[in-house]
């Protein structure tokens, strides 16, 4: 049928990007297992002369993108960092052998300077996206912007509009479009391997511990101080079904509420801090001394010292001094446990995206449904079944964070910027607003209770 690839072609398209490394046995399709490896090498070549960058925000995400320019000297080199947190900054410029005089405490001490590289990379927190971006542009650098683009629609739609008018190369992390698994799921879509795509269910489960550090407790606890949780954690999610379904989103419906962590559901005998002599400490999943000190869980916050004996005794003061150590039931947060969104594409093509917190697991669920064919996955492997033989094939990935997506993003960004070519990005700010569009009309859609359209 027409829709439908040939045993050969499939295996081919399934097979795309691997770099040669992928094995295909050749008994029985029905029970083809493909395991991907994703290769250290890179696909480019190194630019003339290594793009340079100053990294603002050397954090976790900083330090990720900062990897790639250790690994990969002659296409990336970290030449400058800002962070007002003197241990990351000390850190981060000994890693790179950044000089002293362009280690800098904020990111407006950067811009005091003469333009002194090619790019910068902002990873700073959420709320302070806009204005380095703004500055950056004005300036002529060439940006690798971190998820989520700013806290509001409108500062989005402005860092668009500058990046149009300077013409500069404006990378966002979305970092699942690189993602082998996404990569394969929407080839399987376009070139019709399922027949024409009728829906897409996607789920994303928070995990409950990671909901408690980071919504409840972290970062990202209050709306109002950062971007509503549906940005915050679930952006990637709403591009990568506008990317696989390939059209634009017109109307969007969500639904959603923070149920659980609420000074109402505080049990009795809970003390403000859960050092504080907390009687029911220990029978709370919850607990800040079970996940940070005893289990040691997600520590990387407290920048712990380089001797391990002295981890411990850092934890407790930070759990005494930081919303860590706090309780769960008496924070300011204001995040929804649980979101639910439907969305209506204008291919007539329908999506559901739930974002859950109350999971004992993480990794994204996926389940694609066409006419001719269905796949059901969890980032880590799918099976595609056809409709018309009944077979199923298996694709396995081995792979790094966030599926593989964090280094080949940046692979590209480097050769968007060396060429200054934004053709060369996924995920450029232009489309990137538009997905981004899509979760601001969520969140006034369940705050409003009623269906919105979506106005890009």
């Amino acid at each position: 049928m027409g829709k439908e690839l040939s045993r050969r072609n499939l295996l081919k398209t399934l097979g795309l990007a691997t770099g040669g490394l992928l094995t295909l046995p050749l008994h029985g399709f029905a029970e083809t297992n493909l395991r991907l490896h994703i290769p250290i090498t890179l696909k480019n070549p190194a630019p003339d002369k290594p793009v340079t960058a100053i990294t603002l925000g050397a954090g976790n995400r900083g330090n990720v993108y900062g990897e790639y320019a250790l690994k990969f000297p002659d296409h990336l080199k970290i030449v400058g960092v800002a962070d007002p947190n003197q241990i990351r900054n000390k850190r981060y410029s000994q890693k790179h052998n950044i000089p002293m005089g362009n280690s800098f405490k904020t990111w407006e001490d950067v811009f005091e300077q003469p333009k002194f590289a090619d790019a910068i990379i902002i990873t700073t927190p959420d709320n302070l996206h806009f204005g380095p971006c703004m500055k950056a542009l004005a300036m002529g650098y060439d940006i690798l912007l971190e998820k989520p683009i700013a806290p509001t629609e409108k500062e989005c739609r402005k860092i668009l509009a500058l990046a149009k008018e300077t013409n500069r190369v404006v990378a966002v992390c979305h970092v699942l479009r690189y993602s082998p698994y996404f990569i394969k799921l929407r080839e399987l879509i376009q070139n019709g391997s399922i027949g024409e795509l009728i829906s897409v269910q996607h789920f994303e489960p928070i995990q409950h511990i990671h909901m408690s550090h980071s919504y409840v407790r972290g970062n990202w606890h209050n709306s109002t101080e950062t971007t509503p949780i549906i940005l915050a954690k679930s952006c990637h999610d709403l591009d990568i079904l506008r990317w696989m379904i390939g059209s634009s989103c017109e109307k969007i419906a969500a639904f959603g509420d923070l149920k659980w962590f609420r000074k109402e559901n505080k049990p009795v005998g809970a003390t403000p801090r859960c050092i504080d002599g907390c009687t029911v400490e220990k029978e709370c999943p919850y607990s800040a001394l079970k996940i940070y000190y005893r289990d040691r869980q997600r520590t990387h916050v407290f920048d712990l010292p380089d001797e391990v004996e002295k981890h411990g005794e850092v934890i407790l003061d930070r759990l005494k001094t930081t919303n860590y150590g706090r309780c769960v039931y008496q924070m300011d947060n204001d995040q929804p446990d649980h979101y639910t969104t439907n969305l209506q594409f204008s291919n007539g093509v329908t999506a559901s995206f739930n974002m859950e917190a109350f999971t004992s697991y993480e990794g994204r669920r996926t389940r694609i449904m066409g006419s001719h064919g269905d796949i059901v996955g969890d980032m880590s492997q799918f099976t595609y079944t056809n409709f018309l033989t009944g077979e199923k094939t298996e694709w396995k990935l081995t792979s790094d964070a966030h599926g593989g997506g964090d280094w080949n993003l940046v692979a590209d960004w480097v050769q968007a910027v060396s060429q200054q070519n934004s053709g060369l990005l996924s995920s450029s700010i232009d489309v990137s607003v538009e997905s981004h569009i899509i979760g601001f009309t969520a969140e006034k859609s369940r705050l409003s209770g009623k269906i919105k359209k979506i106005v890009v």
